[in-house]
């Protein structure tokens, strides 16, 4: 999945794709670069954003939503208001990606429901100016499933079907550093919840820390890339659905690098034909 912020304050990209134009031609790199879905956002969920009028957020994202529609992509998109996901929806959107998971708009599961959508719930305990104090948590992987399940609930009983439905555990949301890697190293526990798993730690805080210099001070978000690859051939390896990145080659070759590891390990009847040859003598006996 290619982010594509429509946005001036992105934390790691802001205002670079801002007019519609620029995210369009955004877009159309990330599918050439091996994006297979296209994530459009017009409000920034960084840490300490403010929200911006719900009309803005449209006039943002339906026409970049439309256009890249238009041109053969799978496009989501990145909201928490109900209104926007069914605008976004009629307008060609095919999976929507809500930070909330549904606690910021009553009214989302009805769309959800309503529309057929495919539909990320991440994990998410407040809006992005407050989410730092809300960090709370005795066991982060059972907290989180935990509260998952309970919006799995939710949407079950709003008509939402199974089948619509994609987990994010919401690295970076309401978690302080430390707390974002048993969710990673745990994460067969979530796929394990039967539902697809969608992992975005792309060029997150936590990754900013990991990688500090000698001062401390946290590496700047376009150097977190690298790290990021890496998380996205871990995650494939164990069972996520997706990525979420902004930097798609690295990924993309993270992730195919993780299929070819898959494959190897349990060989197939030709690999076995040969190994017997090898100790057999080539006689296969």
């Amino acid at each position: 999945m290619g982010v594509v912020n429509v946005t001036p304050d992105s934390f790691s990209d802001g205002g670079r794709w801002y007019t519609p134009a620029a995210a369009v031609a955004h877009g159309l790199t990330l599918l050439e670069q091996g994006a297979d879905l296209l994530d459009v956002g017009g409000e920034s969920t960084r840490p300490g954003a403010r929200r911006v009028p719900v009309a803005e957020e449209l006039d943002r994202v339906l026409p970049v939503v439309e256009a890249l529609a238009a041109r053969g992509a799978a496009v989501s998109v990145d909201t928490t208001r109900a209104q926007v996901a069914r605008a976004a929806v009629e307008r060609g959107a095919v999976l929507v990606n809500d930070v909330s998971g549904g606690l910021a708009d009553d009214e989302m599961a009805g769309v959800v429901a309503a529309t057929g959508v495919t539909y990320v719930a991440m994990h998410w305990r407040g809006h992005a100016d407050v989410m730092d104090d809300l960090a709370e948590y005795g066991d982060v992987v059972t907290d989180v499933r935990r509260e998952l399940a309970e919006r799995r609930a939710h949407l079950r009983a709003a008509g939402v079907h199974d089948d619509q439905v994609v987990l994010d555990p919401g690295l970076g949301f309401a978690k302080p550093g430390a707390a974002n890697w048993p969710l990673l190293a745990r994460l067969p526990e979530l796929v394990a919840d039967g539902f697809p798993v969608l992992v975005g730690a792309s060029r997150k805080r936590f990754l900013g820390h990991l990688l500090a210099g000698p001062d401390g001070t946290p590496a700047p978000p376009l150097a977190r890339d690298g790290a990021t690859a890496a998380i996205s051939a871990l995650a494939a390896s164990h069972g996520a659905w997706c990525v979420r990145v902004h930097d798609v080659p690295a990924s993309a070759d993270a992730v195919r690098v993780a299929a070819a590891w898959q494959s190897a390990q349990v060989p197939g009847d030709d690999e076995l034909a040969v190994d017997d040859d090898a100790r057999t003598g080539g006689t296969g006996r």
